[in-house]
């Protein structure tokens, strides 16, 4: 079995192109890609070359880790989920090039687990079950943030998922003054406009490797700041406020599979709305065009394609 898949080759290299799959075992689902996500965190790092030394990277390899679809065979032990609607968080299925992610691709094969049932009626929103996961992971290790760094897709969730917890809105930062725009419920706010000083708990979803010297001047005693992006450079930063504030620092990691599960369930409820993140689609056939808009475009927030047109 084949499939055609967005591979980088290398930094700034992008190629579509068919790669053998492995065989299909017993306990594996075949998912007919319909929509898949561009992510402008790691990818854009694998895309740059800046991505940090992490197990399993090197080129070619195919990124992606935000696919929805639909299962279209399964081996022996699960042939009763053919016809499934399901989202998968990456793929790791091929012969010819790395699967560190893996999702980006016409067909995937991946063990039943890793396929979780989703509404075929979020479309292309459904890719977002990343992220989401991503946010309420962040969010289950302590305290709800009354401050986030960042109002880009990670951001946005974090801030909804904060309200839907019952906790009271958060205040945002972002730089970017069209970034600012498309809050709901809480407050988005240049950094040069908040005088507050007194912040018990800071969410960061910048990525920036800089930003812990300003956070600290922003914290309330025994505060805590908690890294929710991914950071390709060294963090650093100068301990005496950290000392004077007894501050706390979390790293938030990778989603856990009870995330999802978390996620789902909200949206589910309609606790958690998803509309207004997903602000460019482009047909996978123009992947090597459309993978520029996602990290340099002003105006993009994410990116998907549409295998759709491929099928």
């Amino acid at each position: 079995m084949e499939s055609l898949a967005v591979t980088l080759e290398g930094p700034g290299r992008l190629a579509l192109k068919r790669l053998e799959l492995r065989a299909v075992e017993a306990g594996d689902v075949v998912v007919a890609v319909h929509w898949s996500g561009v992510s402008s965190g790691t990818e854009k790092l694998l895309w740059t070359g800046e991505m940090p030394p992490f197990p399993g990277m090197g080129y070619p390899l195919v990124p992606g880790y935000e696919s929805v679809g639909r299962i279209v065979d399964a081996g022996a032990g699960v042939e009763a989920r053919i016809g499934e609607w399901v989202f998968v968080p990456g793929a790791n299925c091929y012969t010819e090039a790395r699967g560190l992610f893996g999702g980006t691709a016409q067909t995937l094969i991946v063990p039943s687990a890793r396929a979780l049932p989703i509404p075929e009626s979020l479309a292309e929103k459904g890719v977002l079950f990343a992220l989401a996961a991503t946010a309420q992971h962040a969010l289950s290790g302590g305290t709800p943030p009354d401050l986030i760094v960042g109002h880009g897709v990670l951001g946005r969730l974090l801030a909804r998922l904060t309200i839907a917890s019952g906790a009271p809105a958060p205040t945002v930062w972002d730089n970017k003054e069209q970034r600012r725009r498309g809050a709901q419920g809480y407050q988005v706010v240049a950094p040069k406009d908040d005088e507050r000083h007194d912040y018990r708990a800071i969410y960061d979803a910048s990525g920036s490797s800089d930003v812990i010297d300003i956070l600290l001047g922003r914290i309330a005693r025994q505060g805590e700041i908690v890294l929710a992006g991914f950071y390709a450079n060294r963090i650093s930063f100068a301990f005496p406020a950290a000392f004077q504030r007894e501050a706390r620092l979390r790293v938030a990691a990778e989603w856990q599979p009870e995330n999802l599960l978390q996620t789902h369930d909200l949206i589910e409820r309609g606790a958690l709305d998803l509309t207004g993140l997903v602000t460019d689609v482009a047909p996978a056939g123009e992947a090597c065009s459309a993978y520029p808009t996602a990290f340099e475009s002003r105006d993009c927030l994410k990116l998907v394609l549409d295998w759709s047109e491929l099928a």
